[in-house]
């Protein structure tokens, strides 16, 4: 039999250091997630950030790539970013219906898993693990290089800047995702309002024959001479490129469980709402850098004219700089507004990561406190992890965009098409089981609509499967030698240890699990409180042994000299303890050996006793204390844990200093209380009288 115990002091929020307050907030009852759970319009910051703020750079890395071959390849550029928004269409309407089909929040790691087997869902999981720490660092060195725009004198201070980015993000979304979306909602929808603004602004000035003309407008290109071959290759690498504009779209079948009921309608809302604001973004933003002649450049000293040792501005920049005027409010304000966008685009990843991460922990691929929530009910862990790993990629790569942009996106079409051809799979399975039904049952009306969602559900992924597996291959072979390869070696390494990590969950599980076998032999009950000298700790060791009970109660001593024992066989009788001691001789000045001796002779004696060790250990408040106690419990704590039928039990003893910490000192005298006897109030710590005796050598206490 079994019943719940409802404590009523767990109402009250447990206290947390101050500084940890400050910085993410009180914590929060897990009664309190459904409030916690997200509107459509609050949701379309947190998980559309980064599809959004991907048409800030997505058509400066298209007209990039197409000015290698020259300023004739920009004729490329309408065909390939209309390319570039279908495969966005079918992306978007592809992920609708996965998030109908599978709303549990797994993303394409659990259609993968469900539908191809174990090992296509691992390598879903491990792409898109990667992809979301590039997106932070795309994202983050992006947003970066549009603020150096702006302000050039920051230039020097790039890699400073993207860290402290990181780790400001890393702060607001361990507040939790309310808190996140709050803080997040005004600067994407700014960044929306702003640039469809210029976007609309440029388009009525160039139809009334007002063209803005951007500063790159009148500097020439060096273009290099392509073979045929070279012209093919350029041209899709620009198309993969532009398609950097995809990446965040699969982020919110990843956070169905994050939205409001109906959580499916919501997230299938909030995805298409993305799309559409995307594709015009995108769209827009094109059409204004061709019209108004923008030259962006993969080397700035191609560009004949222009002084390469200043950074080169933004695409952004330059269609703001020829919409509005430089340095004016509008400009500032879209740089501003780009910026913000850029940056909390990592957020996105610091949604998606975290909660993959919880499934892939519940489904034994990755650590468990992987699915541990945090005191604001966000998966804390994940995003730490998230972020160390982003700012190790932004301080090796130095915060270069250009770098980081031939990493990205691999992943996430890895996930995309093997997402799409289980999707497929699905819906195969699902029309098999409709034709398994009887010629009545298929006749009825919720069949018949119920066969018109299947194939139309098996047309759209199929379509998707076929476009996203073109384009992977496209990027692995555009960008492969432009250091792509990195991310195919990371995908592989980080999926075989995920393996080994459910391999050794499976292992430690089959060890542990219970079964009838199982019997309870051991007989005896006795504790051995381990005495250097006798203290306030050892005598507080001492009444908790004796309030547990145990059968018997031995005081042991471990005397590496002869001067040591006859000190504490003193002191143990003038105090009048109310347990035996014995004294184990140790010559080799060794501790735990002695007492494991003394363990195996007294269970050959009084048979299979279980055996509990008290060991004081001192708690202390300052960092630097710990280097001034030896800490001799801890090791002998974790030595004698090795020997089988002995548990544990460390007594802590609060140094003055742990008022620091945990707002008390240490307590009255054991047994005080309970004998009766009066308490004298603590003194403070400065009046405190301290024993200046010199310890005898082996004498010391088991901390000292």
């Amino acid at each position: 039999m079994s019943r719940v115990v409802t404590n009523e002091s767990a109402d009250a929020a447990p206290e947390s250091p101050i500084a940890k307050r400050i910085l993410i907030g009180d914590p929060l009852a897990s009664s309190d997630a459904d409030e916690h759970l997200l509107k459509k319009r609050m949701a379309l910051p947190i998980f559309a950030s980064d599809a959004l703020s991907s048409v800030a750079y997505a058509p400066q890395e298209l007209l990039m790539i197409l000015l290698i071959g020259g300023l004739s390849f920009l004729s490329f550029s309408p065909w390939i970013a209309g390319a570039v928004v279908l495969l966005l269409v079918v992306v978007v309407l592809s992920y609708r219906q996965l998030i109908k089909a599978y709303p549990s929040g797994g993303g394409d790691y659990e259609v993968a898993r469900t539908n191809l087997g174990e090992i296509p869902g691992v390598i879903v999981a491990s792409a898109l693990l990667v992809d979301y720490i590039l997106t932070v660092a795309v994202s983050v060195a992006s947003g970066v290089d549009n603020i150096i725009s702006a302000l050039p004198g920051l230039n020097p201070w790039r890699v400073e800047l993207a860290v402290g980015f990181v780790i400001l993000i890393v702060i607001v979304n361990l507040r939790g995702v309310r808190e996140a979306s709050r803080a997040f909602a005004l600067p994407t929808y700014i960044f929306i309002g702003s640039v469809a603004i210029m976007i609309v602004t440029g388009i009525v000035r160039w139809i009334g024959g007002d063209t803005p003309v951007a500063s790159s407008a009148q500097f020439d290109v060096q273009a290099e001479s392509l073979t045929q071959a070279a012209v093919i290759l350029l041209i899709l690498r620009a198309f993969s490129s532009g398609c950097s504009a995809l990446t965040g779209v699969e982020a919110v079948s990843n956070g169905v469980p994050a939205f409001r009921r109906p959580k499916i309608k919501n997230a299938q809302g909030t995805l298409v709402a993305m799309g559409a604001v995307a594709i015009l973004l995108f769209s827009g933003l094109t059409l204004l850098a061709l019209v108004s002649g923008v030259h962006y450049a993969e080397n700035p000293c191609h560009l004949i004219g222009f002084d390469c040792t200043q950074p080169q501005p933004s695409l952004m920049a330059q269609v703001a700089a020829a919409t509005f005027g430089m340095n004016s409010i509008p400009f500032f304000l879209i740089q501003a507004a780009t910026a913000c966008v850029l940056l909390l685009a990592a957020n996105t990843a610091f949604n998606g990561f975290p909660l993959l991460g919880a499934v892939l922990a519940r489904d034994g691929y990755a650590p468990k406190s992987m699915n541990t929530r945090g005191d604001r009910l966000v998966f804390s862990n994940g995003m730490i992890l998230l972020g160390v790993a982003a700012i190790v990629v932004l301080v090796v790569s130095q915060a270069n965009l250009t770098t980081l942009i031939q990493l990205y996106i691999i992943g996430v079409f890895v996930s995309f098409s093997l997402g799409q051809i289980g999707m497929v799979r699905h819906w195969r399975r699902q029309l098999r089981g409709m034709r398994e039904l009887s010629p009545e049952a298929r006749r009825q009306q919720s069949a018949r609509v119920q066969h018109r969602e299947i194939v139309s559900g098996l047309v759209i992924n199929s379509l998707g499967a076929g476009l996203t597996a073109a384009v992977f291959l496209i990027v692995t072979v555009t960008k492969f030698t432009h250091g792509a390869w990195l991310v195919f070696l990371a995908i592989p390494v980080l999926s075989l240890l995920m393996f080994g990590v459910s391999r050794y969950y499976r292992d430690v599980e089959h060890e542990i699990t219970f079964d009838d076998t199982t019997h309870f032999g051991s007989s005896g009950d006795v504790a051995l409180v381990l005495v250097g000298r006798l203290q306030k700790p050892v005598a507080k060791a001492l009444d908790y042994a004796l309030a547990a009970r145990h059968d018997k109660t031995i005081g042991l001593h471990v005397a590496v000299t002869k001067e040591s024992a006859a000190a504490v066989q003193k002191e143990w009788e003038e105090h009048r303890m109310p347990v035996p001691l014995l004294i184990l001789e140790s010559p080799y000045r060794s501790y735990v050996a002695p007492i494991t001796a003394f363990i195996e002779k007294y269970r050959e004696k009084h048979g299979p006793a279980v055996v509990t060790v008290y060991l004081p250990q001192y708690i202390v408040g300052h960092w630097w204390e710990s280097f001034l106690h030896n800490r001799r419990a801890r090791r002998i704590a974790n030595q004698l844990m090795l020997v089988h039928g002995v548990t544990i039990t460390l007594v802590p003893w609060l140094l003055d200093s742990s008022e620091l910490i945990y707002g008390r000192r240490s307590r009255p005298f054991a047994g005080q209380e309970r004998a009766g006897h009066p308490v004298d109030a603590p003194r403070p710590a400065q009046a405190r009288p301290r024993d200046t005796s010199p310890p005898t050598q082996g004498g010391t206490s088991l901390e000292g």
